[in-house]
């Protein structure tokens, strides 16, 4: 077992029939990192955390969080872990409140910290005005904010999220995504593993990104060297001599290009974010008068497109 990866995944292969849905994947996850994990639609994703959560068996290989076999013993690897896989479902009769209840009775946890963590986990996810209210009668992102509050019933370390975001409308998704960003900024010993189509959501949440196609991994990194692998792209505006400006923006540290088209001046930084802080830092010390600064180019989603169209 690797030290400091509470999800491990060992050559990882799962077959329906003639379709192979996950090929030799090997992934370890790293201790407190919120990673996205990324693919197209049949990739192996929604497969691979069905195996890991023993919704499903593999055909070949090995699973296990926090160093147990998922399934050799699938109650004591799942335990102390979160999880959010598929469509939540519900006993519609039953309250937030009675459905935290009830599920930490199953899972062992004492009368008193039920009912400590339901107050706490109720007003994280936004629901505690409708604790009491029927389950039956909420909405699709209700009922998402109320399968994430009991995926971290009992303090897990771990937690498995499959589309979180999906189905919702723009209000449930932005709703949705400030509550995982809360859980992310929080002082919980936890890591995370979430899948997602939302590029721009796995950019604004995780540190980490895993990307797969025809069930095999293409990509495990920080989010920042998936993001600044090739450099990045800034695009310049000045309501001063483009000449000038363009003379003293090469005289600046990890500048590999600087080219101007119409108006725009094109500025391509050789480094990471700190690099690019860095820069920005230098601009406004230029004294040039630049009154627009954008990004362009070298996005997760140009990274992710360039490897997908790779592995056809």
């Amino acid at each position: 077992m690797s030290e400091g990866c509470p999800i491990e995944i060992h050559g990882l292969r799962k077959v329906y029939g003639s379709f192979i849905a996950v090929d030799d994947l090997n992934l370890n996850i790293e201790k407190n990192s919120f990673t996205g994990f990324l693919g197209p639609n049949g990739a192996g994703k929604s497969t691979t955390l069905k195996i890991l959560t023993n919704l499903t068996k593999a055909t070949e290989g090995n699973v296990y969080i926090n160093g147990i076999d998922v399934n050799a013993d699938p109650k004591a690897a799942l335990r102390g872990t979160g999880t959010v896989v598929e469509t939540p479902e519900f006993y519609t009769y039953l309250t937030p409140a009675e459905t935290f209840r009830y599920i930490g009775q199953i899972i062992g946890m004492s009368s008193e910290s039920i009912k400590t963590q339901t107050d706490e986990i109720l007003e994280e996810v936004k629901m505690t005005e409708w604790k009491d209210n029927r389950i039956g009668t909420f909405s699709k992102g209700m009922r998402q904010r109320i399968a994430i509050g009991q995926a971290l019933l009992d303090d897990p370390g771990v937690i498995i999220l499959d589309e979180p975001t999906s189905g919702l409308d723009p209000r449930g998704t932005a709703e949705m995504r400030q509550i995982l960003k809360n859980i992310r900024d929080s002082d919980r010993d936890l890591t995370v593993l979430m899948s997602s189509h939302m590029l721009y959501e796995v950019s604004d949440l995780c540190d980490r990104v895993a990307m797969i196609n025809h069930g095999k991994l293409l990509l495990h990194d920080s989010l920042d060297k998936v993001m600044f692998s090739s450099g990045r792209k800034i695009i310049l505006r000045t309501v001063g001599s483009i000449d000038e400006a363009v003379s003293k923006l090469r005289g600046l540290d990890n500048i590999s290009d600087v080219s101007v088209q119409g108006k725009e001046i094109s500025v391509h930084l050789d480094g990471d974010r700190e690099d690019q802080v860095r820069l920005m830092k230098d601009v406004v010390a230029l004294d040039i008068g630049i009154y627009s600064l954008a990004q362009s180019g070298n996005t997760l989603e140009d990274r992710y497109l360039d490897l997908i169209k790779e592995s056809r």
